[in-house]
């Protein structure tokens, strides 16, 4: 098992009632491809760099995660089909270096 950071923006345009929806169903789906949740950061609706299906924000979810390696492109796959989801991004983590004592 490998750790991965899985980046999430959604639209900004969600009310309370579908950003929770849309949380769960992430959650879910992480839980289904065999990922452990080991931190989650909300960051909130923040201004992109560039426009995404012509909205000027987004509302930005980082999970860390410990998954196996070869689900993560089915778990990127699944979150990108969702409507509200404007970006998914999964990078693996860097491991720490071991050093020769």
């Amino acid at each position: 098992m490998r750790k991965y950071e899985v980046n999430v923006i959604l639209s900004p345009n969600l009310d309370q009632t579908q950003l929770a929806l849309e949380k769960e169903i992430i959650a879910k789906a992480l839980e289904a491809h065999g990922a452990r949740v080991e931190k989650v950061e909300e960051w909130g609706v923040r201004r992109l760099a560039y426009p995404i299906a012509k909205d000027p924000q987004g509302y930005f979810l980082f999970y860390q995660v410990e998954m196996p390696e070869d689900r993560v492109n089915e778990l990127a796959r699944e979150l990108r089909i969702r409507d509200n989801v404007r970006r998914v991004m999964v990078v693996k983590t860097a491991e720490p270096l071991l050093s020769k004592a």
